[in-house]
């Protein structure tokens, strides 16, 4: 088999990405301290339509040659804001009718292959700090904590690989695989 080239892949263009329809999904990151870990969710939120992304707390904004580093131009192709306080940013997120979707490990949680996304629902997956995860205030506003299954003997994924994981399961549960790119 032949890998494919840069132009076999067929890729947009910046502003015929930016003019498509997006997956009814916005990621929010609540104080992501790696800058590589936000690049990371950039570049996945770029692959898979995601609305936009939103950098609450700590988490740093672009331009950052260290962001850049992992995202490769997706920080220009998602759209992005940036809130002083997670709290605030889930607030507007449930007042523009989005479903607050936290990635966290917590009593009663709902294993992310039993999820199932529903057409016509705007949501927000919100990931957290690498070391401490999503903050209680944000689990308090959840209104589920998805939490990803695991066998092996750690705790918890990196961030960013959560994040992609849960943007994929929101990809295929919203059909995005058969039109989300066209």
């Amino acid at each position: 088999m032949k890998k494919k080239s840069i132009t076999d892949l067929g890729r947009d263009s910046l502003d015929a990405y930016r003019a498509k329809k997006k997956l009814p999904v916005t990621v929010v990151l609540d104080n992501i301290r790696s800058l590589n870990n936000i690049g990371s969710i950039f570049r996945t939120s770029d692959a898979f339509m995601a609305e936009r992304v939103m950098l609450c707390g700590i988490t740093a904004v672009p331009p950052s040659v260290e962001i850049h580093k992992t995202a490769l131009g997706a920080e220009d192709s998602v759209e992005w804001l940036y809130y002083a306080s997670t709290a605030e940013c889930l607030e507007d997120l449930r007042g523009d009718g989005y479903r607050l979707c936290v990635l966290e490990q917590v009593e009663g949680s709902v294993a992310l292959q039993d999820f199932r996304p529903q057409p016509g629902e705007r949501y927000a997956i919100v990931a957290g700090h690498e070391v401490h995860g999503v903050s209680q205030e944000a689990v308090d506003a959840a209104d589920v904590c998805l939490e990803i299954p695991q066998c092996g003997t750690k705790h918890s994924l990196n961030v960013s690989v959560s994040t992609g994981l849960a943007l994929w399961h929101f990809f295929i549960g919203l059909g995005g695989q058969n039109g989300a790119c066209g």
